[in-house]
């Protein structure tokens, strides 16, 4: 990224910005298997068809989704599946940081217990 300007760094955030409302992943992750119309994804996630409508929208416009009409519905599917590298990387980070957090958290749990004495007294 050292090499991207202002205004290329600010289409990276927005990206990262499309990304970042957990409706959206679900949608994605909801598109994992194959193609879907909003009924079907409104039913599979217990949203409104309005609230699921929008956010179709605006990934679409991101480029992460594509959508095909046929008949009376549309039907939404995943652009590229790269795009599950690319969650997976950030689940493993994520991963990484609750597990680090955990074993710092067993250390002063540990710390913090009360020593057992010994028979012998010492």
């Amino acid at each position: 990224m050292d090499r991207l300007d202002d205004h290329a760094l600010e289409d990276v955030a927005g990206y990262f910005r499309a990304l970042s409302v957990p409706l959206r992943l679900k949608i994605l992750n909801a598109l994992r298997d194959g193609e879907r119309n909003v009924t079907e994804l409104t039913a599979a996630l217990g949203c409104s068809q309005a609230n699921v409508s929008k956010h179709l929208a605006l990934l679409a416009q991101g480029g992460f989704i594509e959508r095909t009409a046929r008949g009376t519905n549309t039907y939404y599917r995943i652009a590229d599946p790269k795009i599950y590298g690319l969650c997976n990387l950030v689940c493993g980070q994520i991963g990484k940081r609750y597990a680090a957090q955990s074993t710092r958290q067993d250390m002063f749990l540990a710390a913090s217990a009360p020593r057992r004495r010994s028979r012998s007294g010492a």
